[in-house]
């Protein structure tokens, strides 16, 4: 996988709501299943999931979440029907394209995180102009993992340390984890506080491994396609009712 130049320094983002989270990252899964239960072919299921990344989006301001990361496109996606990754690859510019105004006057940031070299040039070129033109935006950054893979960027960032050391500008011993974040995708974003995953599956599926260390985990059987704001609600009032101790114990 070519490395992708990671996030520039993000701005300040509003401060979330008191009681978190601050990050919320969403494992978008269910289009499929949803089009299928309604005798509609999976394109159908991922135009309606387009339809819940607007309520959600939406539903992240009205919550005071100032960073929301999406997993749109994982690396393994690939291997999908060639006409199934055409279509998503369509909903994209077509969301990048109508949407973009919309983020710059609500004040959302976007960026896009994964491995854009095997996007379409013209695909990659929509995104370019999303990201510039909402780049001082704060209050709320909108992270899209396309063409990502958790594994292959931890791979990535021990490349670029490895090369490093072997230039002569970093010896082994001072490798630590704060070297290694600097060089994942996701530099300049905070570790998401919470982890929601639709449709019912329980996996994380090879989605920001090194991120989630410490992250709440919450699973609903709601297919993507119906996600909306109570789904997103009840997921922030059950992480607010947990007690995160980082391996502590409660005084």
């Amino acid at each position: 996988m070519t490395p992708q130049r990671a996030l520039s320094p993000v701005p300040a983002a509003a401060e979330p709501a008191s009681a978190g989270p601050a990050h919320v990252a969403i494992i978008m899964d269910g289009n499929g299943r949803w089009a299928k239960a309604r005798h509609l072919p999976r394109s159908a299921g991922h135009k309606r999931g387009a339809d819940a990344v607007r309520r959600v989006l939406e539903s992240a301001v009205q919550l005071g979440i100032p960073y929301l990361t999406l997993f749109g496109f994982s690396s393994e996606n690939w291997r999908r029907p060639e006409s199934e990754v055409r279509d998503l690859m369509g909903l994209l510019r077509l969301y990048l394209k109508s949407e973009i105004d919309e983020l710059v006057e609500k004040g959302v940031r976007f960026c896009v995180i994964g491995d854009r070299e095997r996007l379409p040039e013209d695909t990659v070129a929509l995104i370019e102009t999303a990201e510039s033109r909402t780049a001082a935006n704060t209050r709320l950054t909108l992270t899209l993992a396309l063409s990502y893979g958790s594994r292959q960027e931890i791979a990535a960032a021990a490349r670029a340390l490895a090369e490093d050391c072997m230039k002569g500008l970093l010896k082994p011993e001072e490798i630590d984890e704060a070297m290694v974040e600097r060089r994942l995708f996701t530099r300049g974003l905070p570790e998401p506080d919470l982890l929601i995953r639709s449709s019912g599956e329980q996996r994380i599926s090879n989605f920001m491994l090194w991120q989630l260390a410490y992250t709440e985990l919450f699973f609903t059987n709601t297919l993507w396609p119906d996600f909306g704001h109570a789904d997103l609600e009840a997921a922030v009032t059950a992480f607010r009712t947990r007690e995160r101790r980082y391996g502590a114990v409660t005084a």
